[in-house]
């Protein structure tokens, strides 16, 4: 059973009882993405993540580690573009005080200055691996190029805006960030409900409160961009927009990227993977903002090959107008529905669905609701939905030795 409740101060707490568990999980989204990073200090959310887990409330930054280690909690934190996620999973009666560190961590970070300097270099080591990842970097600059900006905003920032951030400047993010209005926490797994909403409230129901500030768009760039980089390699990347999330239509949108991508039988794998031969690695995956939402492609292929690629997989996106078969979505749903259930076994799989729903619809959508969804797609709708909102639009970055010329079919 799905319970919410959106304390006086913002904050909103949704937890599903998953009684046949014995672990309890958690995910919190905080407004402290990177696009809320200011001008000229990119990278800031980035390097605020790290800095807070080092010490909360009486806690250093050895004892808080320590502590979740004693209390054999599995623990994670990142930044992404609008929030920035901590999750935390453990035997379930260790949840009162794990959410009580946390609690501590939302609200009383020590952000220790003498270890600025630890933290900064930690990202500094994140960039100095991204420049030898080539399809993260590709895949970043199209995620730059084709959404409003600050919305492709890249996490990691540059080595430069990176180094020029001060102790004061961590402390101003957290202080503006951190705050209970858009703040979300879900919990999934072996719990009491009325239990945990009353411990919450009694950790963060008192949590000063604050607006998330405004976050103005700059129209995207689009078009075709090449990144030069010696290399025998080319990443080809390419994005289309789409419905965003809350959409009726999302499920048609998405069994249409499950019938591009999703498993080895499908059209991408199979015709320029395995038919041709043409790379050693292709994908497609949809995306979400709340307001902006896209189809990501990747391919990774030899230099020699990369014209080639990029056509033929140009040709399949264009190609899936003209229709899907039956199998494809039959062999779509098996999948997803399979996913479902290996969903319903881990807490900390759902404690994340919890929350991005809640995120993108302002609510959570139970296993069986989307099951139906799936349950209840055809062939025909998603026809339908195809004709009407084709692949257009494109969006496309290369990297490598030499530019490519864009397919005739997009570029005109």
């Amino acid at each position: 059973m799905i319970h919410a409740e959106t304390f006086t101060n913002g904050l909103t707490l949704v937890a599903e009882e998953m009684p046949w568990l014995e672990s309890v999980a958690f995910t919190c989204l905080v407004p402290s993405g990177c696009a809320f990073d200011p001008p000229g200090q990119a990278g800031l959310a980035n390097l605020l993540c790290d800095m807070v887990e080092r010490g909360c409330g009486e806690r250093d930054s050895r004892e808080f580690v320590e502590t979740l280690d004693a209390l054999g909690v599995d623990h994670n934190a990142a930044p992404s573009t609008l929030d920035t996620t901590f999750s935390a999973s453990m035997v379930a009666d260790k949840l009162p005080a794990t959410l009580g560190i946390y609690a501590d961590l939302l609200r009383q970070a020590r952000l220790p200055a003498d270890q600025l300097e630890d933290s900064r270099q930690v990202c500094l080591q994140e960039l100095m691996a991204l420049g030898d990842d080539l399809p993260q970097r590709a895949m970043l600059a199209l995620r730059a190029t084709h959404y409003p900006a600050p919305l492709g905003a890249n996490v990691y920032g540059t080595f430069e805006t990176v180094q020029a951030i001060t102790d004061e400047d961590v402390r101003r993010a957290y202080a503006s960030a951190f705050r209970p209005g858009d703040t979300i926490l879900s919990v999934a797994g072996k719990l009491d409900w009325s239990a945990l909403r009353d411990l919450v409230c009694e950790l963060l129901g008192d949590w000063p409160s604050a607006e998330t500030p405004p976050l103005p768009l700059v129209d995207p760039s689009g078009g075709y961009h090449h990144i030069e980089h010696d290399s025998n390699q080319t990443q080809v990347t390419l994005a289309y927009p789409t419905v965003v999330y809350r959409d009726e239509r999302f499920y048609p949108s998405r069994a249409a990227v499950g019938i591009l991508s999703d498993g080895m039988s499908s059209r991408l794998f199979s015709e320029v993977r395995e038919n041709r031969g043409l790379c050693y690695s292709i994908s497609a995956s949809y995306h979400s903002h709340p307001d902006h939402a896209a189809v990501l492609c990747y391919a990774g292929t030899s230099a020699d090959r990369a014209q080639e690629t990029l056509d033929v997989t140009v040709s399949e996106l264009l190609r899936l107008p003209e229709g899907v078969e039956e199998d494809e979505l039959n062999r779509m749903k098996a999948r997803t529905k399979s996913a479902i259930i290996m969903q319903q076994e881990s807490s900390r799989s759902r404690s994340v669905s919890l929350a991005f729903d809640w995120r993108h619809l302002g609510r959570a959508r139970t296993m069986q609701e989307v099951k139906d969804h799936i349950d209840a797609l055809r062939v025909d709708r998603v026809n339908a939905f195809l004709r009407e909102n084709p692949p257009a639009d494109f969006t496309c970055v290369t990297l490598g030795p030499k530019p490519l010329e864009m397919p005739d079919a997009i570029s005109s």
